[in-house]
């Protein structure tokens, strides 16, 4: 299947000032303009299949530092937790809330008031990216690498999935602004092939050529797909 890549916007004027975001059009600040752009310098051998960003307005800016000759396709299923009335409050007010242990210990039951449920979120999310994933590999092949630009907790969500582990995990994960995840799907379970990326190389994330491929529009009813599955590396 086609590698995933999972960048998380830069650092916004909401992060530096320790509030929690949420849906609201909050933009990038000094940092994370300069982070986006680093992280554009990394992409650049990486040849993008698709480009898919969450609607928000940090996702869209970091997109536009870090790959200006893209055309990104705003996914409503990566946008970030409703957070309800806790949207723009300070993080450090919020962790005096009857809901805040909840959220750290045993998200799957978190419920924002006048907003959204934290295992909606992750199962949408995930539902969005599998869509794409299965889509990007149906167009441009196994060998394809894509790009989904989101959120800190949709990251999150969906790393756990690709590990298996319950959604009360998700806060061991961490995903800092700018960071990369590679995620590589296939026919039996996903591989997590790199986590929070924050500097490292990222030509090695392409896969190499691995013989001929057919587009699934092109292929015969009834006949053998002749795809050829990844294994991890």
């Amino acid at each position: 299947m086609a590698t995933l890549l999972l960048l998380r916007h830069g650092r916004t004027t909401a992060n530096a000032d320790g509030g929690l975001a949420g849906h609201q059009p909050v933009e990038l600040d000094e940092t994370g303009r300069a982070q986006a752009t680093a992280v554009g310098e990394r992409l650049r051998a990486v040849p993008l299949a698709a480009v898919v960003s969450s609607p928000l307005i940090r996702c869209r800016q970091t997109l536009e530092l870090a790959l200006p000759e893209a055309a990104p396709v705003l996914e409503e299923g990566l946008i970030e937790c409703g957070y309800g009335a806790w949207e723009g409050q300070p993080l450090k007010k919020l962790a005096k809330e009857p809901l805040w242990p909840v959220v750290q210990q045993h998200p799957s039951a978190a419920v924002f008031p006048q907003g959204e449920a934290m295992a909606a979120m992750a199962a949408r999310a995930v539902t969005a990216i599998r869509a794409w994933d299965a889509r990007v590999t149906a167009e441009h092949g196994p060998e394809a690498v894509w790009l989904a630009c989101s959120h800190g907790d949709v990251i999150k969500a969906i790393v756990a999935d690709a590990l298996g582990v319950h959604l009360d995990l998700f806060q061991r994960i961490v995903a800092d602004p700018a960071s990369v995840t590679a995620i590589r799907y296939t026919p039996l379970r996903p591989f997590l092939v790199r986590l929070n990326d924050t500097g490292g190389d990222l030509a090695g994330l392409v896969p190499p050529p691995r013989g001929p491929w057919v587009p699934r529009s092109s292929r015969r009813t009834g006949g053998t797909d002749g795809w050829s599955c990844w294994s991890p590396r």
